[in-house]
C-alpha cells in the first residue's frame, strides 16, 4: 500500500496526519514536489523532487500512482486524471474525488477560474483549520479501510 501527496501543495498538518497513519498502519509515503522539501525522518517516507516544469509534479504522479492507492492532492484537473486511471483521490480538506463528482467539481472549478480572470472574485480558500484537519483525517481513515479490503482495480 501507498500513498502518494502532492508535497508542493498539501498543507503541512495534512501531511503530517498521513505519516502518522502510515507509522500506525504500516505503508509508504511518497512525497512528489517540484521543489526540495523538509521530508519526515521516517523510513516509510520518501521524498521525490521531479524535474521544474509546468505539471511535473501531476504526470508523475499519473505515471506511478496504481490503482488501488491514494493520492493526497488539491489539483482539480490532477484528480481528474488518477480517478480516470482508477486511483483513488483525496483533498487535504477531507473531500474525496471520484466519478460521481468529477464533473461537477471541475465545471465549479472553471467558473471560479474565468471569474478570477474577469477579476469577479479574489481570494481563495481560507486558512487550513482543525475542523479541515478532522475532516481529512476521517476520511483518509475511510479510504484506507476501503482500499485495504478491496482487491485493486486493473487500470
Amino acid at each position: 500500500m501507498r500513498v502518494w501527496i502532492d508535497a508542493d501543495a498539501c498543507p503541512r498538518a495534512a501531511r503530517d496526519q498521513v505519516v502518522k497513519f502510515a507509522l500506525k498502519r504500516d505503508f509508504e509515503v511518497l512525497l512528489v514536489a517540484g521543489q526540495a522539501q523538509v521530508k519526515p525522518a521516517f523510513a516509510r517516507v520518501r521524498l521525490i523532487v521531479v524535474p521544474s516544469g509546468p505539471d511535473a509534479a501531476d504526470d508523475y504522479l499519473v505515471e506511478h500512482a496504481q490503482p488501488g492507492e491514494l493520492v493526497i492532492c488539491s489539483d482539480i484537473p490532477l484528480a481528474d486524471r488518477l480517478v480516470k486511471k482508477g486511483v483513488a483521490a483525496l483533498d487535504p480538506r477531507g473531500r474525496e474525488f471520484d466519478e460521481r463528482n468529477m464533473g461537477d467539481r471541475l465545471a465549479v472549478r472553471n467558473l471560479y477560474t474565468d471569474l478570477r480572470d474577469q477579476g469577479q472574485m479574489t481570494g481563495g480558500q481560507g486558512a487550513y483549520g482543525e475542523r479541515d484537519r478532522q475532516a481529512f483525517a476521517n476520511a483518509l481513515d475511510r479510504i484506507l479501510t476501503r482500499l485495504v479490503k478491496a482487491p485493486a482495480k486493473p487500470g
